[in-house]
């Protein structure tokens, strides 16, 4: 099994969490381990069936095409235990050894994938967990409680021998406590911080008036629901905005490469979303062909996958401007950091009812900051500033979109 590759920019990663252990049968398709990039969390799966032999620890940065386990196909399945004989193994005293640990390995197969990940990397002791979901199945939420309210982890002796567990030191005084990063963070860490070190980033704000946006949503909500089966919101506005303001000034669609600039004539655009894990980036491809109903549609489809931790590597990479909304946090006005090699991207945030001048007259009106960060290696601040203001003017006067609901 070697590491496969997952686009370009990407040259490593991080086995996180190994789902299988070294010494047991896997059949082909099973998840093996999961593979944590600077933007996701992806499983991979064995490719044929035999005995596995695992070659690396999780936690440990391995490079595309290395060699992470091996899997002997000449071996079998082992044969299955008729019902009858299910019997608890006598010890030499004469009791039954405990089922313990075949009580856990069931446990552990109702457990999904995203939740299996933080139980193995946090170390979260679930038997002494009860369950919220349905049937009584652990949550991400449970866990991560579990997680957060512990006072000293009890770690298997297994696992105290891998080297980049997570790990978790009361001082003295038991007033701070010292905690790895996980590999996803970190990477997003180096991420962030190269984009400050390779750009020369500048923000340039503005605001808009949501009164004309939020008029048109409610008229058309009952109706547009009921046609497409999903609901109108803001986003969508925003990404239709945000394709006009780029046809208006390409620059910002483009990247540096080097010493050329690379003009991009489609539109691919991000929608950040923050998750447990860290914060990814899924793709709209082609927004500027896209319809309302097929915009919601890919934003809904990317929420739900992100927050269960089933996004794709394709599906976050070739992005040409990145939205990022703070506003669902609360936000009310941020600086977003660019997301390389793209050249800009737009921030929205809350909707905040405030006093405004309108012809010549105090309003009370729903009003949204805008930010919007460029790289000023290829932008100037006049071709800046003309975007912003366009994506105002879309939102402001939604008839200048191009409606079809």
């Amino acid at each position: 099994m070697k590491i496969p590759a997952v686009g370009e920019s990407i040259s490593s990663g991080v086995v996180s969490v190994w789902h299988k252990k070294s010494g047991e049968f896997v059949n082909a398709g099973d998840a093996l381990f999961t593979l944590e990039t600077d933007k996701v969390s992806t499983e991979i799966t064995a490719e044929t069936s035999g005995l596995l032999e695992t070659k690396v620890p999780q936690g440990q940065e391995v490079k595309i095409g290395e060699v992470v386990a091996t899997i002997d196909d000449s071996k079998s399945a082992p044969a299955k235990a008729a019902p009858g004989d299910k019997k608890p193994a006598a010890t030499g005293d004469g009791s039954k050894a405990s089922s313990e640990p075949e009580e856990r390995s069931a446990a552990s197969q109702v457990l999904s994938p995203a939740v299996r990940r933080i139980v193995e990397e946090e170390k979260v002791d679930t038997s002494r967990l009860s369950g919220t979901g349905k049937g009584g199945r652990l949550t991400k939420a449970d866990v991560l409680a579990a997680a957060e309210n512990r006072g000293e982890v009890a770690v298997p002796a297994s696992l105290v021998e891998q080297k980049a567990e997570v790990r978790e030191a009361p001082s003295q005084e038991g007033r701070v406590t010292r905690r790895k990063m996980s590999p996803l963070r970190r990477k997003i860490a180096a991420q962030l911080v190269m984009a400050q070190h390779t750009a020369a980033i500048l923000t340039t704000f503005n605001e808009c008036d949501m009164t004309a946006v939020q008029a048109l949503r409610t008229e058309s909500q009952e109706a547009f629901t009921k046609k497409y089966g999903v609901k109108l919101g803001f986003m969508s506005f925003f990404i239709k905005a945000a394709v006009e303001a780029l046809k208006a000034v390409p620059p910002l669609n483009g990247r540096i490469e080097g010493e050329d600039f690379i003009d991009n004539h489609f539109y691919d655009i991000g929608v950040a979303v923050g998750t447990e894990r860290g914060l990814v980036v899924p793709i709209v491809r082609d927004a500027d062909k896209k319809s309302f109903a097929d915009l919601e549609r890919d934003i809904a489809n990317y929420a739900t996958k992100a927050r269960e931790g089933k996004l794709k590597i394709e599906e976050l990479q070739g992005g040409t401007f990145t939205i990022s909304n703070g506003g669902v946090y609360g936000s009310l006005l941020s600086t977003p950091i660019l997301n390389p090699p793209q050249s800009g991207i737009l921030g929205m945030h809350k909707i905040m009812a405030r006093p405004v001048a309108v012809d010549g007259k105090v309003e009370v009106r729903p009003m949204m900051y805008l930010a919007l960060s460029y790289d000023h290696r290829a932008i100037d601040g006049k071709e800046a500033v003309t975007f912003l203001i366009k994506v105002k003017e879309c939102i402001e006067d939604p008839k200048k979109l191009p409606l079809d609901f």
